[in-house]
C-alpha cells in the first residue's frame, strides 16, 4: 500500500500525527472526544510514549482523510526499527576486550559492527594483539577474516589464529 506516509516509515506515528494536527490547527483534546478516545491516551500517543492499538488507528486514519490503516503500518515499521536497533546493540564483539584505544580516530559508540566489518577486522588485525584477534575471529568467524585479510592463516607470535585454537 503506497502512501504519502510512506516517507515517514522507523518514526513513531504519534509524531506525525502531531505534526499533522498541528498543521491542520486541530486542538487534541476535542480531536480525541470526536474519535471517542481519552485525551490523555491520544497526547500520550502524540509523544511517543504509548504504542498505537489499530482500533485508534483506523479512527485517526478516516478521521484525517487517510487510507485506513496507515498509522498502524507505521507504527509496525516503528516497532520493527527499535526491535532491529536493539538487535544491533547486542550485535557487537566483547568491547571488553577490543578496547577504544584500537579506534582511536573513530567515535567507538557509533561503530556499526556488522555493516563496518571489513574496516573493523582491518583495523584488528593491523594492530590489535592476540586476544584482540581471537575475539574478531569469535564475533566475525573464520571466513569473514579470510576474506578481509586475503590470508588463508593469521599467526601471532606462533599463535595460529585462524583454523585450531592456541595450544
Amino acid at each position: 500500500m503506497e502512501s504519502h506516509l510512506d516517507k515517514y516509515n522507523g518514526i513513531h506515528p504519534g509524531l506525525i500525527l502531531e505534526r499533522e494536527l498541528k498543521r491542520r490547527k486541530i486542538k487534541k483534546g476535542p480531536f480525541a472526544m470526536s474519535l471517542e478516545i481519552y485525551p490523555q491516551t491520544l497526547n500520550e500517543i502524540t509523544k511517543g510514549r504509548r504504542l498505537l492499538n489499530p482500533e485508534v488507528s483506523i479512527k485517526i486514519d478516516k478521521a484525517l482523510g487517510w487510507q485506513e490503516g496507515s498509522l498502524f503500518l507505521l507504527q509496525a515499521h516503528y516497532e520493527i526499527n527499535a526491535a532491529q536497533a536493539k538487535l544491533n546493540v547486542q550485535q557487537h564483539p566483547d568491547t571488553n576486550i577490543i578496547g577504544r584505544s584500537l579506534f582511536w580516530d573513530t567515535d567507538y559508540d557509533k561503530i556499526d559492527w556488522v555493516k563496518k566489518y571489513k574496516a573493523v577486522i582491518r583495523r584488528i588485525f593491523e594492530r590489535g594483539d592476540e586476544a584482540q584477534k581471537r575475539e574478531a575471529l569469535r564475533f566475525y568467524g573464520k571466513d569473514k577474516v579470510r576474506e578481509v585479510t586475503g590470508k588463508p592463516t593469521i599467526k601471532d607470535n606462533q599463535l595460529r589464529v585462524l583454523g585450531h585454537a592456541a595450544r
